[in-house]
Parts: C-alpha cells; sequence; structure tokens
C-alpha cells in the first residue's frame, strides 16, 4: 500500500514517561491521510499511551514526560507555540466507552463548531450538525429527536455521536482508542463501516485488541509489545507475513 502523499503526521524517536516509568521507547511512525493505521499489541504495550502523544492528552497527566518530535504537516505539536486547544480540534479523539455530554444530541455536535467560532449562524449551525451526524451514519436515527439527551442512544449510538461531535470540528486526524470495544458485533460492524466511509478524508489512526478488526479496516499496522514498536507495515503483510518473530507469536495467538 504505497502512498506518495507525504505523512500527515510523523513521530520521531518517541518516548513517554510517567515519573521514573518509561512507558514508550524509541518510537517513530508516520500516518497518512489516505489510509488507516491500526495500533495493535497485547494489554499495557503501549499502544493507547502513543496515541495519546498525538494530540497532547498526555498533558492532563501532572507526571507524564514526552520525549521526541512529533510533527502535524510539519509543524512540531509540543512547540511553546503550539495552541493545545486549536490542535485537539485539528486531531479529534473517540474514546474507549461512548462519552457523550449531558446535553442534548444536537448540543452534543453544536458544542465544538460553537466554541471554535466554525458557524456564523443558526443556520450553518444546524448545516453542520446535520453534515457531521449524516458522515457519522446518525442522521436518519436521531434526526426527529435531536432535542433528546444524547446519553439516552444506545452504546452504539453514542459512540457514532461522539465521532459526529469529533468530526463536527472539521478536523484533520482522528484518533480512536478502542471504539468498538463497549459495544455489541452489530453496533461494532457500524463503527467499522462509518471507518471505511471517512478513511481519506480524515487520516484514521485506531487503537484495538481485536486483531480480526484491524484487518479488517486498516492499510497499515504498527505492532507495539512492553513500549516498543516491534513492526509497522502494510496491514496485509503484517498478517500474513511479518518480518519479526515476536509478531508472529502475537499473531498466531503465542500470547498476548
Amino acid at each position: 500500500m504505497i502512498t506518495n502523499a507525504p505523512p500527515k503526521m510523523t513521530a520521531h524517536g518517541v518516548n513517554v514517561f510517567y515519573g521514573p516509568k518509561q512507558a514508550i521507547r524509541d518510537v517513530s511512525i508516520d500516518v497518512y491521510q489516505d489510509q488507516v493505521t491500526a495500533f495493535i499489541g497485547p494489554s499495557g504495550c503501549g499502544k493507547s499511551t502513543f496515541l495519546r502523544t498525538l494530540n497532547r492528552m498526555n498533558d492532563t497527566v501532572a507526571s507524564a514526560r514526552v520525549e521526541g518530535e512529533i510533527s502535524l504537516d510539519g509543524e512540531d505539536i509540543y512547540s511553546p507555540d503550539m495552541d493545545v486547544v486549536q490542535l485537539r480540534a485539528r486531531v479529534g479523539m473517540v474514546f474507549q466507552k461512548p462519552n457523550p455530554f449531558p446535553k442534548s444530541i444536537f448540543e452534543n455536535v453544536a458544542y465544538g463548531p460553537r466554541i471554535h467560532g466554525l458557524a456564523a449562524s443558526k443556520a450553518d449551525l444546524d448545516h453542520v450538525v446535520e453534515r457531521s451526524l449524516k458522515r457519522a451514519g446518525l442522521w436518519e436515527e436521531v434526526k426527529d429527536r435531536l432535542s433528546d439527551s444524547g446519553t439516552a442512544l444506545s452504546g452504539g449510538q453514542q459512540q457514532r455521536l461522539c465521532i459526529a461531535r469529533a468530526i463536527a470540528v472539521d478536523p484533520e486526524v482522528i484518533l480512536m482508542d478502542e471504539p468498538c470495544s463497549a459495544l455489541d458485533p452489530i453496533a461494532t460492524a457500524k463503527i467499522e463501516e462509518l471507518i471505511h466511509e471517512l478513511r481519506g478524508r480524515y487520516a484514521i489512526v485506531i487503537v484495538t485488541h481485536n486483531m480480526q478488526q484491524a484487518a479488517r479496516v486498516s492499510q497499515r499496522t504498527a505492532f507495539f509489545h512492553l513500549g516498543n514498536l516491534v513492526e509497522y507495515g502494510d496491514t496485509s503483510d503484517i498478517f500474513t507475513n511479518p518480518r519479526e518473530e515476536r509478531t508472529k507469536d502475537y499473531i498466531t495467538g503465542r500470547y498476548g
């Protein structure tokens, strides 16, 4: 899966520490706009920790320290000049557990565009909300109940609402941290379908403990183990012809 475009995000020599404990060791990775990148590996291997460095979510942890370089379109995201609020609008995040705000469905999606000044009028806002819900595959299910609470939706619908909320501010990258782990198989299939539809419009990075899911949704896969990036390449190669013995052992279920 060769891409000629320059990478959307580049991480080079990234180390992450929580106090004295090192959680990530010397990770370098490129993320492309037109591909879904999956991070796989056993629990506690560092894949979510690394994902959180890509929009400075680790800033919220007092003991966390990030070393190395991470850039978005060539711009250093850890530079003192970087506006973290703007960065998180450009690099959106969808968490493991759906976490809609305790507000109406409409307000969940309208919140970001409103605080970032992306809608000049009520009509603009209505348009952004409708477009985001359509892109998230949720519009038909909720268009007649936009004033209902977002927390009243089913788990799978709540997760799609969180995706609509993330894309409402027109991000460039969407990070998904095990977005299906709390969902049933039908809701999971809908989220996977959605990832296919959003691919190319946004650079997407997904952390998943489900290898079949990684194989289905991604074009590139990174295998993490004990804080190290063991192997990174085309998903088809990682799953059928891994270069590293540790990758092969994980893929074939010898550990993990």
